[in-house]
């Protein structure tokens, strides 16, 4: 694995140094980053698919405690999406070394879905299970907005008719059936246990001491937006890939033929002091990886307001 890693993107060591790389140059003002925070639906085209997605400002502009921020769609989330679910494009798919090949055998976890749930139902097709995850009042939207794209989604593995707009209308049983590869639950970051997230949603019999409750792949969009955040986030990136053996340079996978966890964390560059707090406790207990330009669309490459890094836990945390 290790050429896999060093392929795809430039080792992090220094908090203050890779700040300063990535605030020192301009920046486009992509103010908080909402798509349309007015809006209650949205049109979103990825891979040549549109998406229907509901979202609620009301619920944005509440007092509700415990944050409102996953109640819209935020604009790196298309093009996070759209990379992630490259499968014939991204490295993380086609590189000969990397542990996530095949997809479709692999399951995934995804931190802080939102309600859009574009990720999931972008890249959700493709692997084995995928499980996305967040506070409880996410919950009804993002089965609304399941429901309504999975004719979308799931259109390569069904044969559903084509309603207006070129949609597949999916009230076929077959995607019902293939739907259930994607599911919800909630995830507390500061009380849940990470270990019970598969039994949670039914992936993982409660009688197989040696069931592997680990994830293949960790997912993040934009999830890190004040300092609060930071630690609660971190222990539960850990902790979920500590389900997993952790990365060795001299052993990528351990007896069983587990591999790391791979984790990809997408991030709008806000306010320094926070990306800073969130790096230096991720050097902690991760190897980080800030993904190279060359694999990036240029949506997201360098100076354009986001960047991208890969986590594997260290044999050491």
């Amino acid at each position: 694995m290790n050429g896999f890693l060093s392929s795809l993107g430039h080792p992090v060591e220094d908090t203050e140094e890779e700040s300063f790389l990535l605030f020192a140059q301009e920046i486009p003002a992509n103010n908080l980053g909402f798509v349309d925070s007015c809006a209650h639906s949205l049109e979103v085209s990825i891979n040549g698919n549109e998406y229907t997605i509901q979202q609620s400002p009301s619920v944005l502009s509440s007092s509700r405690a415990g944050g409102t921020t996953g109640a819209v769609l935020w604009k790196i989330t298309p093009l996070f999406a759209e990379w992630i679910s490259g499968l014939t494009s991204n490295p993380l798919w086609t590189h000969p070394d990397s542990p996530l090949q095949p997809p479709a055998g692999k399951t995934v976890v995804e931190l802080g879905c939102g309600i859009a749930g574009l990720v999931a139902l972008t890249l959700g097709p493709a692997v084995r299970h995928y499980v996305a995850t967040d506070q409880e009042y996410v919950h009804r939207l993002l089965r609304e907005n399941l429901d309504e794209n999975k004719g979308v989604a799931y259109k390569h593995k069904s044969g559903g008719s084509k309603g207006k707009g070129g949609k597949k209308k999916g009230g076929s049983k077959q995607v019902q059936s293939e739907e259930s590869n994607i599911s919800f639950t909630s995830l507390d970051w500061e009380q849940d246990a990470p270990e019970l997230l598969k039994r949670s949603v039914g992936i993982a019999p409660d009688n197989n001491e040696d069931e592997d409750n680990g994830f293949d792949l960790l997912l993040s969009c934009d999830c890190i937006y004040n300092e609060a955040l930071v630690a609660p986030f971190v222990r539960t990136c850990a902790d979920i890939c500590r389900l997993r053996p952790a990365y060795h340079p001299e052993k990528a996978a351990d007896e069983e033929g587990k591999n790391p966890t791979i984790c990809i964390i997408a991030q709008q560059q806000r306010a320094p002091d926070v990306f800073e707090a969130w790096l230096e406790e991720t050097l902690k207990v991760f190897w980080v990886y800030r993904l190279n330009d060359e694999h990036l669309p240029v949506e997201l490459k360098g100076g354009t307001g986001y960047v991208l890094h890969l986590l594997v836990l260290r044999d050491d945390a």
